[in-house]
């Protein structure tokens, strides 16, 4: 008994402890920041401008990796299913999170058990935006529009199971209006759509669509905010257009392997925080219409337990089943 004792206390003693890899073994090699969407999507502008940040902060290089499909579902799956040592991390958002649990039927992974939130990013609503022909510039017009068109208006999306999937898909159920559903892989080429008039609308974040705006390709319609934004204060809310009853933002943030040591998360969460107090950052995230937040671990775990209960009652409401 006694050789057993000294035997596992040995063993214990080589294994790094939490606190120790918060402190001190971590990152010891570069670390991977998945991104489950395309290149020169707002999520991928938001991973790059922190993660420039934090391989100062980490002494590592931050190694962004665009990994875009399923609705986000490989990406995420790809970080659930990591070694939980803090060394792959990534930027997640409601969509393969808290929204997918209740529309497919099946999942790679288990949102909730599989990983840890570590710490909100930004928070932003939707927009609702059309291509600039249709001959619609507020939302009663456009609602009216569709009714005519009996069906045969199109809408793009950030893809299958997305915010801006299910944002369009609970304001039509709203407006009673009906539209094919065409989903792109992130929201350059979703925009993209509407600007170019393959597709008539789209209910998605900002930064994509601003250059089209700007190019008078696009109109802004309306947000899904309780308020307006700062950064686009023209654009009234859904709220003010006479659907009170709609909000939704789409918030993302930083997840890793359900398994990870507490104190690295807490260390992870406490560096992402103080990268989005740096004035910079902030300037050049609210520049793209996204609103920085921060906040620890727990809340932002608590954000998502709410968020999930809240969609979850509105995706069984509206009967929205996607094939995995």
């Amino acid at each position: 008994m006694h050789r057993r004792s000294l035997l596992a206390a040995a063993a214990a003693l080589a294994l790094p402890t939490a606190a120790a890899l918060a402190q001190g073994g971590w990152p010891n090699r570069p670390v991977r920041l998945i991104v489950p969407a395309p290149a020169g999507s707002s999520l991928d502008i938001i991973a790059r401008l922190l993660g420039d940040k934090l391989k100062d902060r980490w002494g590592q290089s931050v190694v962004v990796e665009n990994k875009p499909g399923a609705g986000g579902l490989l990406g995420m799956d790809a970080a659930a299913k990591a070694p939980p040592d803090g060394h792959v991390l990534a930027l997640g958002f409601n969509g393969p999170i808290a929204f997918a649990p209740f529309m497919y039927s099946k999942l790679p992974f288990d949102p909730a058990h599989d990983l840890a939130p570590v710490a909100m990013t930004t928070s932003q609503p939707n927009v609702l935006a059309v291509h600039a022909a249709l001959p619609v510039r507020t939302v009663r017009e456009f609602v009216g529009w569709a009714r005519e068109r009996g069906g045969r208006m199109s809408y793009a999306s950030l893809g299958k199971g997305s915010s801006s999937h299910l944002t369009m898909e609970l304001f039509m159920a709203e407006a009673g209006i009906q539209g094919t559903h065409i989903p792109f892989n992130g929201s350059p080429p979703s925009a993209m759509s509407v600007a170019q008039g393959e597709t008539d609308a789209t209910m998605m974040v900002a930064p994509a669509l601003l250059p089209h705006v700007r190019s008078g390709r696009v109109r802004l319609l309306a947000v899904t905010s309780r308020q307006r934004l700062d950064s686009l204060r023209d654009v009234p809310t859904l709220a003010e257009s006479g659907y009170p009853d709609i909000e939704a933002l789409a918030w993302n943030g930083f997840f890793t392997a359900a398994a990870t040591p507490q104190a690295l998360v807490e260390r992870i969460n406490a560096d992402v925080n103080a990268v989005l107090q740096d004035a910079g950052v902030r300037a050049a995230l609210e520049q793209q219409g996204l609103t920085p937040v921060g906040g620890s671990a727990a809340a932002f775990r608590e954000l998502v337990a709410n968020d999930t209960r809240r969609w979850g009652a509105i995706i069984r409401k509206i009967g929205l089943k996607l094939e995995s």
